[in-house]
């Protein structure tokens, strides 16, 4: 018996004389797998909060693959770009307008409200969900409102934005970023005015190419190219003193206001079509979403049309990929009939390849039938517990993520808004774990799910990620465990798809060592 086995039987017997709980990794066979030990570590501290944050903290997660850039900024950034800015805030609606601050009786500068303390706090409270519960609105109806509040701080702030988010990201061991946006609204708005609706969808798209679509998409290329670059120089990117936000991958869905008048809904798609079908690094656009509440007047109205709109474009870019907000409604908050289809419909005739929120889901007709074809086509859900809880108010058992995990649809967590809902990603880790009892194993999947079903370009590692079975090219290959063989060096170089995923390995496979 060597001097480290007898000091460890040594201190197992005083723990035992005394009574001391013995470390669930100290009462492991020396045998165990990494992940076997840090499974056990994750057992002894679920129940206990600070200890369930730090390890969750410091888990590598993979991507975020819902978040929204204008929701994901916290209020306290925006007041301060508000106050450089020198907007003016309203002191009754707390709504940002511009200057004069001498206009309208009850305006402020921005600049002012930073040295109220009261007037800063109610801010805050207005322009996000802390305290949501004092502001006499539902949380719906507070989480929705607060956007037309602070609108004015995000406007020439894009890179501004990006920096924020990338470096909470990074913090949180986050890698890989899609966040919506809708670069260059404005000229394709103008686009849809000068076309107009047609019924025929083929000739409305021809006339809005004709109208100025394919500059105005160009132009919002443009304006996220001017936004990466600002992002780079506030980070330091590509210097000696880069920021660690430099290394997350982040890619763009454009995002679709669903509430808008149809024509330029229409238009819209279409510029996220075309962007997307570019691919490139002059707009990184890999995608597009529907966004805008749900439960409102023209997304329910519209909702069919909608999907048939997007059928029609699907078929003129077939290659570009498609995720839509779907199912984030529940009983009462629209008429029943309003709770039936938006899923299945957004899978078969809006080809969406991800669903996200999808809390509806059993309200679905024939919800068993709709869950097992997910499963089977392999279409993942955008899991969003933070927001779902604050918005629409369901959470723990009311929740559809264990009915998911139990079809075995695949999951994947993400923020939504996390600005607003005062979030991010490690505190949609810990809500997964204490309201919805997901295991160590589970988070680990939802995290390698993340980046399988991502739409940043390039092939996948896994040819089966449930089983862990790699490509052809990387057979053979344990990412984490030894370096790439050539063959599957030269697959991962070839993509970045790849590249994240062989990281995600790494980083979990030297996560799990400390245990």
């Amino acid at each position: 018996m060597n001097k480290t086995t007898t000091l460890k039987s040594l201190c197992i017997v005083l723990a035992l004389a005394t009574g001391t709980a013995i470390p669930a990794f100290a009462r492991a066979p020396s045998t165990a797998s990494a992940q076997q030990r840090t499974e056990a570590h994750f057992r002894t501290i679920r129940a206990q909060p600070p200890e369930l944050w730090a390890f969750l903290k410091d888990m590598p997660k993979g991507g975020d693959l819902h978040s929204h850039l204008s929701g994901a900024i916290y209020a306290e950034s925006m007041i301060g770009w508000a106050a450089e800015d020198g907007l003016c805030v309203d002191t009754k609606g707390l709504k940002l307008v511009r200057p004069p601050c001498d206009a309208a009786p009850g305006l402020v500068g921005a600049k002012e409200a930073q040295l109220d303390g009261v007037l800063y706090r109610r801010m805050i409270d207005a322009w996000s969900m802390r305290n949501a519960q004092t502001s006499g609105l539902s949380g719906h109806d507070q989480f929705f409102d607060s956007f037309g509040k602070f609108g004015a701080a995000n406007k020439n702030r894009g890179g501004d934005m990006l920096a924020e988010v990338a470096s909470r990201a990074s913090a949180g061991q986050v890698s890989y970023l899609e966040l919506m946006l809708t670069p260059g609204g404005a000229e394709v708005s103008k686009v849809a005015a000068k076309a107009g609706w047609n019924d025929d969808f083929s000739m409305m798209r021809t006339a809005m190419l004709e109208n100025g679509l394919p500059a105005a998409a160009s132009a919002a290329a443009e304006e996220l190219s001017r936004a990466n670059a600002r992002k780079t120089e506030l980070l330091r990117c590509g210097t000696p003193h880069a920021a660690p936000g430099c290394a997350v991958t982040v890619r763009y869905l454009y995002q679709v206001l669903r509430g808008l008048p149809k024509e330029i809904v229409f238009a819209q798609m279409l510029a996220g079509f075309e962007l997307a079908n570019r691919g490139g690094a002059d707009s990184q656009v890999v995608g597009l979403n529907l966004v805008m509440p749900e439960d409102a007047l023209v997304p329910m109205r519209d909702f069919s049309l909608h999907m048939r709109l997007l059928d029609y474009l699907h078929n003129v870019y077939p290659k570009v990929q498609i995720t839509l907000h779907a199912g984030e409604l529940a009983p009462g908050l629209v008429p029943p009939e309003g709770l039936r289809f938006h899923i299945r419909e957004s899978i078969e005739r809006g080809h969406a390849t991800r669903i996200g929120h999808g809390v509806a889901i059993m309200q679905e007709d024939d919800a068993v039938g709709l869950l097992k074809r997910m499963a089977r086509d392999k279409i993942m859900v955008e899991i969003c517990l933070t927001s779902n809880t604050g918005i629409l108010g369901v959470s723990g058992t009311q929740h559809p993520l264990a009915t998911y995990l139990k079809h075995g649809v695949p999951t994947a967590l993400a923020t939504d808004d996390e600005g607003v809902s005062r979030s991010e990603m490690t505190h949609e880790y810990v809500k997964a774990v204490q309201e919805q009892n997901v295991s160590y194993r589970q988070l680990k999947t939802m995290a390698r799910n993340s980046l399988q079903f991502a739409f940043v370009e390039g092939e996948a590692l896994w040819k089966d990620v449930e089983r862990l079975q790699p490509v052809a090219a990387c057979a053979g290959n344990r990412p984490g465990v030894a370096r790439a063989h050539a063959r599957c060096e030269n697959y991962l170089e070839q993509s970045p798809k790849a590249r994240l995923q062989w990281q995600l390995e790494e980083a979990l496979a030297k996560f799990e060592r400390k245990f």
